[in-house]
């Protein structure tokens, strides 16, 4: 495989024009914390829609989707799918709130839910923990996946491609701040999807796949097309489906899909004009992200099999490829070299814009706890807004440099999905009760997060020595779920509550509702406060529930129509369209009629 003049002018080009996004909003970026990282919290709904979405595109997304294919069939894909419910949840129930909190990151939340040295700690450790432990190994993740198709595509070395992929994300992230990532993030998802399913028309059609009605017939194919897993296979349908709609989707924290929102995502719903917007660009980022982008992932995944059944296959194929990185995620740019000139310059241009997306918003994110939630509340209080954007930029150099080291010591995409959800495990009921329940404190936090990190190494580097029976990855997930959950509960019950002004202060502010906020609420009325209604709980969990069916049955009715299995395909049809009225009428405030619900829950005219 050769790039000629076409390929590379194409490259170009999209390097140039997401530079020139950069340069373009550089200037008013630079002008203050809120601008820099929040985009002055002015953002559309669609944009923050399409931005979170491009972002949870990366370069190792495809690998990834690839890997479990390869594995364990398309119904392999609950292992993450299940993690809509997560994202539904922060939709009709935590996107108003993040809002309406009016911090300027999500780590600052601790100091206004929580009181004492405990918060400021808690703030402060996360900020490293979150900003820059856990973000490197999640780019690292990304980075491993570019480290792969440079490898495959261009004959690039691992080096090679941190460097260079590297220091063309790290220059527009530094100039153009979270609003020159939001406009650059959907201009990228564009050309990232445009390469996606042009990709997978056209590897259908390959004479060594024959088709997609020969794909689909294929020996290596036929028993890898079902949407869920074999029901009659226990050790299957345990790991790929129970487990993750049962457990993991609650339990564990993973990026951009948090157990009552955070991370980049909450950023991005704190960076929209209005708590409708922050709504409404959260859900076009789930139906998006879950039911239509995944297909030509699959279908590039599917011919893989019937191109290179075998890692050895691979190996043959890819001499010049270090033996220790050639795993099943290597399959599908391995199938990207058998497109042709201009085409293949769109693709590779696609996964560029993947991996930028995607770097540049965990550049920024990291970034702002570090300048604002570290250096800001700890080194230097009266830092100017100049200086924070300035901290915030050598930040970012810092945190591209890590996750490029991290990433040359990783060989696989599912490896480092692993680590990260076993990491996690336990602390996600933290996040949801947190908002609803006045009890949770911040030693809470402290607790979930100690516990559940020390169960992940255990089972990463200690169990193995012990001598004792190998653990499958979901039964280390329950053990660490168990474990950790027990442990902060423990914690929670005998260390001092929160500060009774904190939690009054809180709960007049946020509005969140429940009756686990009765004996705040109770001890504000004796006052004699005046408090503004609360959200609905209930409201806001039967919307989550009618958008579930939405989302799944597009999902479903994609792949049945991609199948040629109509019946199928026009019930999942009928199922989304009535799951569409349920949730209009549930949740009338998505309604686009040009009214825009502003912070304090009144209407105004946009």
């Amino acid at each position: 495989m050769t790039l000629n003049a076409v390929d590379y002018a194409i490259i170009a080009a999209f390097f140039a024009i997401s530079m020139l996004i950069g340069v373009l909003v550089s200037r008013r970026a630079g002008k203050s914390f809120s601008e820099y990282f929040l985009a002055g919290g002015q953002m559309s709904w669609w944009t923050l829609g399409l931005s979170m979405v491009a972002t949870t595109f990366a370069a190792d997304t495809p690998n990834l989707v690839t890997d479990i294919v390869r594995k364990n069939g398309v119904g392999g894909n609950w292992v993450w799918w299940a993690f809509l419910l997560t994202g539904l949840l922060t939709v009709f129930v935590y996107a108003k709130l993040w809002k309406r909190s009016g911090v300027l990151t999500d780590l600052e939340f601790y100091e206004i839910r929580y009181s004492g040295k405990s918060a400021g700690f808690l703030r402060g450790f996360r900020a490293i923990y979150l900003g820059v432990i856990f973000n490197c190994l999640v780019m690292a993740n990304v980075i491993l996946a570019g480290i792969k198709l440079g490898g495959i595509l261009l004959g690039a070395s691992p080096l090679q491609v941190v460097m260079v992929a590297g220091t063309v994300t790290v220059v527009y992230t530094l100039l153009g701040g979270l609003r020159g990532v939001i406009l650059t993030d959907c201009f990228q998802f564009v050309v990232a999807m445009v390469g996606a399913v042009w990709a997978a028309v056209v590897i259908c059609n390959l004479p060594e796949v024959g088709g997609f009605d020969e794909l689909l017939a294929h020996e290596n194919v036929s028993d890898k097309l079902n949407l869920l897993p074999d029901f009659s296979d226990v050790n299957a349908l345990v790991p790929l489906l129970i487990i993750p709609l049962a457990v993991q989707w609650w339990s564990s924290w993973y990026p951009g899909a948090e157990p009552g929102g955070g991370g980049y995502v909450a950023q991005r719903m704190i960076g929209a004009r209005s708590e409708r917007d922050a709504t409404t660009a959260t859900l076009l980022f789930q139906i998006a992200h879950y039911a239509l982008r995944p297909w030509p992932w699959i279908i590039v995944a599917l011919a893989s099999l019937v191109v290179f059944p075998t890692l050895d296959s691979i190996q043959t194929a890819f001499p010049a490829i270090d033996p220790k990185i050639v795993k099943d995620d290597l399959a599908y740019p391995a199938m990207l070299t058998f497109l042709p000139n201009g085409l293949l310059g769109v693709v590779i241009a696609s996964l560029i814009a993947a991996f930028m997306s995607t770097i540049s918003t965990h550049l920024n994110w990291g970034a702002s706890y570090l300048a604002h939630d570290f250096y800001r509340r700890f080194l230097n209080p009266e830092a100017s807004e100049k200086q924070l954007v300035s901290i915030g930029r050598w930040s970012t150099v810092g945190l591209m440099i890590i996750a490029g080291l991290v990433a040359l010591t990783l060989e696989s995409a599912m490896d480092g999905f692993s680590i990260i959800l076993q990491i996690g495990a336990g602390t996600g009921l933290i996040y949801i009760l947190r908002w609803f329940w006045w009890r949770m404190n911040a030693f809470t936090e402290i607790s979930g997060m100690a516990v559940s990190f020390a169960v992940a190494m255990f089972f990463k580097f200690g169990y193995p020595q012990t001598g004792w029976p190998k653990l499958e990855s979901w039964q280390e997930l329950i053990a660490g779920v168990a474990i950790t959950t027990v442990a902060w509960l423990l914690v929670t019950l005998l260390t001092p509550a929160t500060e009774s002004e904190t939690l009054c202060r809180f709960y007049e502010k946020i509005r969140p509702g429940g009756s686990g906020w009765n004996p705040i609420r109770d001890q504000l009325i004796q006052r004699g406060a005046v408090l503004a209604p609360s959200d609905s709980i209930v409201s806001g969990l039967k919307a989550m529930f009618a958008s579930t069916f939405l989302v799944y049955a597009i999902l479903f009715g994609t792949g049945y129509f991609l199948y040629g299995e109509w019946f199928s395909f026009f019930l999942s049809l009928i199922v989304a369209v009535i799951a569409l009225m349920v949730l209009f009428k549930t949740w009338p405030e998505l309604k686009l009629d040009g009214t825009n619900i502003s912070n304090n829950g009144t209407t105004d005219s946009e």
